[in-house]
């Protein structure tokens, strides 16, 4: 049973992020850049100023909203994960250095398609009846294209509903459970007999503190994500910075290395990677599991925002796609390529690859750094997407069904802490590529609207 899931997932994920999610991606992304003149590279100086502008900004958000500080950071909760850490270097594995260079590409243009996402959520979003605003790709589907464009919305509802479990949870649990044991074995405190038990109990844990995170509601993601976010961006940045200062000899060749590569990957992974497309398919399809530009799932929580200038919190989206591709993720490809690690290439690889690229540098101590940091990634990412299903499942079935996903969201926290997550990443991946095509759509129809906007801002 398990060998016919997996290759009838095989066959859909070769389907979906073959030609269907490249034309959705690239050529939406194309098309509002040049529509809007490409705002994301000639506001990427305004867009900065007035994010960064506002992270001390201790404003109390109104009644059912969030700061749109708080809104970014649990959008970034939600993007600044494994698909940094795990991603990127599964991106390498398999698609070669020039994975990279393609991800660069997704993220430019992914700018411009998370700024569309975001404003058009903060224009067409509505209050549920706690009062809360509600927002994202379904409704601004329901309240911009219509009644006839509903069964859209359903399927990006539905989608997401399903992607949550797996993306946005089992996943995340899974690589918090192998970076706490890796750090343990690695001194001497957990032998291999007693990791199962180790898991059980780590996994328990997170489900209790995500339930009772997320049934405080919007306002309390939004209170832990504004500190955790920020915290461990930091701590993960700087690692990556001392690697690639003590590595900064080798900077040079291995940006050729991803240029060369992107076009001629068989030359830089000795033949192992021959094809072009797939370098091309696996760093645009690792670029928006990270950035999830595209997805329209950081639009959710930048609904919740209290503000009434929806290309303001736009810039955000801008921002985000920034510091999540261009910088992150860039980081975590230096770290495996600077570092001397061999790179198993032609394979599935994840987080260990880079766990293993900070260790040949810094030795086993940072083992334990690395953890704490991949823990406050995949545990803010839990947050973020746990939001995402709450919102998705409240769309399908109304207000009351919240309770029961958000208790089955937790327990599923106990699954990906003792469970083998191959087939899962597989299938998370594939559900992924269904919610870009009926969101993309939507942005697209939605374009004259968003440009309309746009104009109307920026002329005051």
């Amino acid at each position: 049973m398990y060998e016919l899931i997996d290759s009838i997932n095989t066959a859909l994920n070769n389907f979906i992020w073959g030609v269907p999610a490249m034309v959705c991606i690239i050529g939406v992304g194309l098309y509002l850049s040049c529509r809007t003149g490409f705002i994301q590279l000639r506001k990427l100086g305004y867009a900065l100023k007035n994010t960064l502008g506002k992270v001390f900004s201790k404003n109390a958000a109104a009644q059912g909203t969030i700061t749109p500080f708080q809104a970014v950071c649990t959008a970034l909760a939600a993007t600044v994960g494994t698909g940094n850490i795990a991603g990127v270097a599964g991106a390498i594995a398999i698609g070669g250095p020039g994975a990279v260079f393609w991800m660069w590409i997704s993220a430019l243009l992914g700018m411009c398609t998370k700024f569309a996402e975001v404003t058009l959520a903060v224009h067409f979003r509505e209050r549920n009846k706690d009062g809360d605003l509600v927002g994202g790709p379904m409704y601004y589907i329901k309240n911009g294209l219509g009644s006839k464009w509903m069964w859209l919305a359903y399927m990006y509802a539905a989608f997401g509903a399903i992607a949550v479990f797996g993306t946005g949870n089992a996943t995340q649990v899974n690589t918090i459970t192998a970076a706490v044991d890796s750090a343990l074995i690695n001194y001497g405190l957990l032998s291999e007999g007693a990791v199962a038990t180790c898991n059980l109990i780590i996994g328990v844990i997170i489900a209790v503190l995500v339930a009772l995170i997320l049934l405080g509601g919007v306002k309390r993601i939004g209170q832990v994500t504004e500190r955790l976010v920020p915290f461990m961006a930091a701590l993960y940045i700087l690692l990556a910075l001392g690697l690639i200062a003590i590595n900064i000899q080798k900077v040079p060749a291995v940006f050729a290395s991803i240029f060369y590569g992107a076009f001629n990957p068989a030359a830089v992974t000795g033949g192992i990677v021959g094809s072009f497309f797939v370098s091309m398919k696996r760093g645009v399809s690792r670029g928006i599991f990270s950035n999830e530009a595209g997805l329209g799932t950081g639009s959710i929580a930048h609904a919740c925002a209290d503000t009434d200038k929806p290309v303001e919190q736009g810039m955000f989206g801008i921002f985000e796609v920034f510091m999540d591709t261009i910088v992150i993720c860039t980081m975590t490809a230096l770290v495996v390529l600077l570092s001397g690690v061999a790179v198993p290439y032609g394979q599935a690889a994840g987080a260990e690859l880079t766990i293993a690229g900070f260790t040949m540098v810094y030795g086993n101590w940072v083992s334990i750094f690395t953890a704490v940091a991949m823990c406050c990634f995949a545990f803010s990412t839990i947050l973020g997407w746990g939001l995402y299903g709450g919102r998705c499942v409240e769309f399908l079935f109304g207000h009351k069904s919240i309770k029961i996903y958000t208790a089955l969201y937790a327990l599923v926290s106990i699954v990906g802490a003792t469970v083998d997550l191959g087939l899962i990443w597989g299938v998370s991946d594939t559900v992924n590529g269904f919610m870009v095509v009926p969101n993309l759509i939507a942005v697209f129809l939605l374009a004259p609207v968003l440009l309309k906007l746009v104009k109307e801002y920026f002329s005051k």
